[in-house]
């Protein structure tokens, strides 16, 4: 009896790691940048869309499973929001802040950048971070994982041919000769962000959330006017394409009173 209450406590030893990552989801262990690049409406005033997207897209990663603790916000007016506790948004920062989460978070990685952008980059900061430095920052910060890289800018499509690696999905806001649309001073977010925040809870995974930004961007451009069509992009690389079932999101789901 004693012999087999002792295999079967090793047993449960064994599986319970496995049934608590299974339960934790997919995204549980992954490293996580949210930045809003840039404060600037494109009249020049102030807007707060792109901190209202990097603040409310961080809450959403952690209702799609994503660990809050492995979760770093990063802003160009950081003391503006102490509550958020955002870091400073600069190329460096953000690199040494994704490389260190991504020691204890080891399964992925993903970045996302709202801003603004023309066709060699995007706004971060007082610089523009180009898409050949993004891909840099990630091949150090997160080498040998999956990645997710979202950038929200004009002109974003100029991003995924740098980006592009077998076990990345890259989703933008616009073709790379294509502007997005608000980024106004009375916004809450650009079309994008929106579209990305209002669709993700009814997404199975990446690739689906990325087909029902595209088909909202739309929706919401053609209802406005705005023109010409930004055309938001997804690039999924080939090793990870049939590996994308096994990244569903695991929703945090609010617990009942």
């Amino acid at each position: 009896m004693r012999r087999a209450a002792a295999v079967i406590g090793l047993l449960i030893l064994l599986f319970s790691p496995l049934q608590a990552a299974r339960a934790a989801g997919p995204f549980s262990n992954w490293a996580a940048v949210v930045v809003a690049g840039d404060f600037h409406a494109h009249s020049g005033g102030p807007t707060e869309a792109f901190d209202n997207a990097r603040r409310d897209v961080s809450k959403t990663l952690v209702e799609l499973g994503f660990d809050k603790t492995a979760i770093q916000q990063f802003s160009v007016r950081p003391r503006r929001y102490p509550a958020q506790d955002p870091g400073r948004a600069d190329a460096r920062t953000i690199q040494d802040a994704l490389r260190i989460k991504a020691q204890t978070a080891r399964a992925g990685c993903l970045f996302y950048l709202s801003s603004h952008g023309g066709p060699e980059g995007a706004i971060l900061g007082e610089d523009l971070l180009r898409p050949h430095r993004l891909a840099a920052l990630l091949d150090q910060a997160c080498p040998d994982r999956p990645s997710v890289v979202v950038i929200s800018a004009c002109f974003s499509g100029v991003f995924i041919p740098p980006l592009q690696k077998p076990d990345r999905l890259v989703l933008t806001a616009a073709r790379s000769d294509r502007a997005s649309f608000g980024c106004g001073e009375s916004d809450k977010y650009p079309y994008f962000d929106d579209c990305f925040l209002s669709s993700a809870p009814d997404a199975r995974d990446f690739a689906a959330l990325g087909a029902a930004v595209q088909a909202c961007v739309a929706r919401k451009e053609k209802e406005t006017g705005a023109e010409p069509a930004s055309e938001p992009q997804v690039w999924i690389g080939p090793a990870l394409r049939p590996m994308l079932p096994l990244y569903a999101f695991n929703r945090n789901k609010p617990k009942q009173p």
